[in-house]
């Protein structure tokens, strides 16, 4: 799968997030890398402040980011569906982070 159609892939993905949590995102930005470099089989990453974590002292940080690891999800995928699904399963994960849901819930949720 070309880099590009991968990328439509995680946008196509942040365009399933309702208009209403959508609109709510503040200060993220979304990113495609190959893959971490100390962890390869990490598949996606949120690296800044959740939601429910800021307060006055949050004015002026620099944005929060979600990084999809494009070579580790090719990896364990089959099919372009499956990649299809699984970018969506990362991208709607590491949104929740920034929405404060740790890992524990997101398994209780199904979204592990």
């Amino acid at each position: 799968m070309s880099p590009q159609r991968f990328e439509e892939l995680v946008s196509d993905a942040l365009d399933l997030i309702p208009a209403e949590l959508a609109a709510a995102i503040d200060n993220v930005v979304v990113l495609v890398e190959a893959n971490h470099p100390e962890e390869p089989e990490l598949l996606g990453l949120y690296e800044g402040i959740a939601l429910t974590e800021r307060d006055s002292a949050y004015a002026g940080a620099l944005p929060d980011t979600i990084t999809i690891y494009r070579d580790s999800l090719l990896e364990i995928c089959d099919t372009e569906a499956d990649v299809v699904e699984e970018v969506a399963i990362t991208v709607i994960h590491e949104i929740a982070h920034h929405f404060g849901i740790d890992d524990e819930r997101l398994h209780e949720l199904g979204w592990a």
